[in-house]
């Protein structure tokens, strides 16, 4: 009996582990623009830390265990005949292929500044970006980061704490960042933040340059009337998020462009089309990209192919989760109703990472993949 066929359109952090979970039941292909897991994740250690953030969050493919059974197609997804149930993919070495599918899981992200976007890279891109961010703050003597989200306030605290030595300010519009976090969240991380002598500024809604995609340098003119702030280098993490859907017919995707979704994660004029992560407009905060949904969609996806009911995805009210990143202390984690817990610095190296995440998340990761790396 020939198994179903499962396409999984990117690869990144949800992505991922959607495609570990159908791989035990369907066949799985999955494609991505990038060599591997180029996490979305903590930009504050990324720019500061890159290379204990590429120890976490920058993983070949041929190192996930669970990934043995899918096939991974390296390319940039180029459109989809939902009629005719196929994908094209243009691969990295430069041919067109067409992959039908069963199913159709839709997990491309969106972009999001220099550390998020969505055209191909090899291995050597992904090393000379994370390195250029970095050189690139590490020689700057003023930084400002404007944004009032989780990253752009992990990226003024984690530079903060890497250069004590440098002026680091953090801009953001509203009388408080985190917006999305529970109100507790944003009381106890700016008292953090005040510690690490970072500038907070509330009230200034920056007036944004043609480029915001890279680190530049000031002056930051304000919208809201205060004189015009000068630094070194800029980080600009306002949240002008872009989705990856460019590839896919109008009629899947609401008017942002973000891919419309019913309380199964399942597209309402094509059943058999999925959606999850931040391209999936699931509910204001896209959340299914931080409340391991990845679990409910291959549950979703089998019950499909089967005739069987599906369950139902329940966002949560606020944004959850790590801000800072793991630091000397180790990583405090902010639950959905603001209260923190934290996994002590002995348990990150020892614990969580090698046996909480890459063995019960991701069910095995080497420690070297088979190319050497």
């Amino acid at each position: 009996m020939t198994r179903a066929r499962v396409v999984v359109a990117g690869l990144g952090d949800t992505g991922l582990l959607t495609a570990i979970h159908l791989a035990r039941r369907v066949d799985v292909v999955g494609i991505s623009s990038k060599p591997g897991l180029v996490s979305g994740q903590e930009l504050g250690v990324r720019l500061t830390r890159p290379q204990d953030w590429a120890t976490r969050y920058w993983i070949p493919f041929d190192r996930y265990r669970r990934l043995d059974r899918v096939r991974t197609v390296h390319g940039v997804l180029a459109g989809a005949d939902l009629a005719a149930r196929t994908i094209t993919v243009e691969r990295a070495d430069g041919t067109t292929a067409l992959e039908p599918y069963d199913v159709l899981v839709i997990a491309t992200g969106v972009s999001n500044g220099f550390w998020r976007r969505p055209g191909l890279e090899q291995a050597a891109d992904v090393h000379t970006g994370l390195t250029s961010a970095h050189d690139r703050l590490a020689a700057a003597r003023s930084i400002a980061v404007i944004g009032g989200g989780a990253a752009a306030v992990s990226a003024a605290g984690n530079a903060a704490l890497t250069w004590p030595g440098k002026r680091v300010e953090l801009y953001f519009p509203g009388d408080a960042a985190l917006p999305q976090h529970h109100p507790r969240v944003w009381r106890k991380v700016r008292r953090m933040l005040e510690e690490r002598a970072v500038g907070v500024h509330a009230g200034h809604r920056a007036v944004l340059p043609p480029l915001i995609d890279r680190i530049t340098e000031g002056p930051v003119e304000w919208s809201t009337g205060q004189p015009a702030s000068s630094a070194d280098a800029v980080v600009w993490a306002v949240g002008n998020v872009q989705p990856n859907t460019s590839w896919l017919p109008a009629e899947l995707l609401d008017d942002a462009g973000f891919v419309r979704v019913g309380r199964h994660l399942q597209t309402p004029s094509h059943p058999e089309v999925f959606a999850i992560g931040d391209v999936a407009a699931t509910d204001p905060l896209r959340s299914s990209a931080r409340n391991r949904a990845d679990r409910l969609l291959a549950r979703n996806v089998r019950a499909q192919l089967a005739g069987r009911p599906l369950g139902t995805y329940k966002p949560p009210r606020h944004r959850w989760g790590s801000v800072f990143g793991v630091q000397p202390n180790g990583l405090e984690v902010f639950a959905p109703t603001g209260h923190p817990f934290r996994f002590p610095s002995w348990s990150i190296e020892t614990v969580l990472w090698p046996l909480i995440v890459r063995r019960g998340i991701y069910g095995g990761v080497r420690a070297t993949s088979p190319t050497g790396r």
